[in-house]
C-alpha cells in the first residue's frame, strides 16, 4: 500500500500537471478565436473571386486555359496540413489516418507526392518512407498570404509546369469548438466552372474585362488555386486550436478527477494510521496495569 508521503506527492504532481494543461487551454482559446476571426476576414476575398469568375463562365464562353486542363491522371500531388506540434488529441492522426487510405486505395508508389506542411505530418512521412517532394514547418498561428505565397506558388506551379496532372488538399476543416472534420478538396485542375456560374453570390455590379475575359483568367485562376490552400491552412490552424483546446480541457478534468480520488484515498490512509496508533496507544496503557 502507498504511503501517506507517495500519495501526497501524487497529488501535488497532478495539480501541477491541471495548472500547465488550465494554462494551455486558455491560451489556445485565445488563438482560436484569432484564427476564426482570420477565417471570417478571408471569406469575403473569396467570395468576390468566385463572383468575378461566375461572370466570366456565366456567358457561356469557350473559355480554355492550361489550369482547366483535365489531363491523364499519371501523377498525383497531396498538400498536406498537420500541425508543428502536439497535445491536440486526434487532430493529427486522423488526418494522417484518412490520407494514408486514400492512397493505399488509389495509388502505387510512382504515382503520387507529397508537400507536407507541419512537422508532424513532415516527420511521419520521411520516417515511414513517403515520396515528400516539400515539407513545410513552422507556420504562424496567424499566417499572412505573403508568408504562405512561397507553399501556394510552388504547388500550383508543378501543375502548370505539367510535373503533376492533379493536386488535392487534406486537411481539418473547422465545424465546431467540438467538431473537425477530415476533408479532402481538388485545387487543380478546375473542373466544375458552373459552380461559380450557378454561384448563389450574385454580382454587385456589372464588369467590364480588359484586355479580356481570358487575359483577366490568366490572372485570377492562379490566385484562385493559391487563395485555395491557403483557406484551407487558415481552416486547419482554427481546427488545430480547436482540437487543442479540447484536449487541454478534458486533460485538467481529468486531473482533477485523479486528485479527488487520491484525495479520499489519502484521507481513509491518514484515517487508518490514526486509528493504529490510538490502537497501539490504548493496548500499552492496558499493558501497564
Amino acid at each position: 500500500m502507498a504511503s501517506l508521503r507517495d500519495i501526497k506527492n501524487k497529488i501535488n504532481s497532478t495539480k501541477k500537471t491541471s495548472h500547465i494543461t488550465k494554462a494551455m487551454e486558455m491560451v489556445s482559446t485565445s488563438k482560436l478565436l484569432k484564427a476564426q476571426s482570420n477565417t471570417q476576414r478571408f471569406n469575403p476575398y473569396m467570395q468576390k473571386m468566385q463572383e468575378v469568375m461566375g461572370t466570366i463562365f456565366g456567358k457561356g464562353a469557350n473559355i480554355k486555359h492550361p489550369m482547366l486542363e483535365k489531363r491523364e491522371a499519371k501523377k498525383t500531388l497531396y498538400v498536406v496540413i498537420t500541425s508543428d506540434s502536439g497535445l491536440c488529441g486526434g487532430f493529427n492522426s486522423n488526418i494522417i489516418r484518412n490520407f494514408v487510405n486514400t492512397v493505399n486505395e488509389r495509388h502505387n508508389d510512382s504515382e503520387y507526392g507529397i508537400v507536407a506542411i507541419g512537422n508532424y505530418g513532415a516527420e511521419f512521412f520521411r520516417k515511414n518512407g513517403y515520396n515528400v517532394v516539400d515539407s513545410y514547418r513552422d507556420i504562424p498561428d496567424e499566417p499572412s498570404f505573403t508568408q504562405v505565397k512561397e507553399i501556394t506558388n510552388k504547388v500550383v506551379g508543378y501543375f502548370i509546369d505539367k510535373e503533376y496532372d492533379e493536386i488535392y488538399l487534406h486537411y481539418n476543416h473547422f465545424v465546431s469548438m467540438i467538431q473537425q472534420v477530415v476533408t479532402e478538396s481538388k485545387v487543380l485542375p478546375i473542373e466544375n466552372t458552373d459552380q461559380f456560374a450557378n454561384s448563389d453570390e450574385q454580382p454587385t455590379g456589372a464588369y467590364e474585362f480588359e484586355p479580356g475575359e481570358a487575359a483577366v483568367l490568366d490572372v485570377i485562376l492562379p490566385q484562385y488555386a493559391e487563395s485555395m490552400i491557403y483557406g484551407s491552412i487558415l481552416d486547419s490552424k482554427a481546427s488545430e486550436h480547436s482540437a487543442r483546446k479540447t484536449a487541454m480541457k478534458n486533460s485538467t478534468d481529468n486531473a482533477g478527477n485523479i486528485i479527488d480520488t487520491l484525495t479520499i484515498k489519502y484521507n481513509r490512509a491518514r484515517q487508518a494510521a490514526i486509528t493504529q496508533e490510538i490502537t497501539e496507544i490504548v493496548s500499552g496503557a492496558a499493558a501497564t496495569k
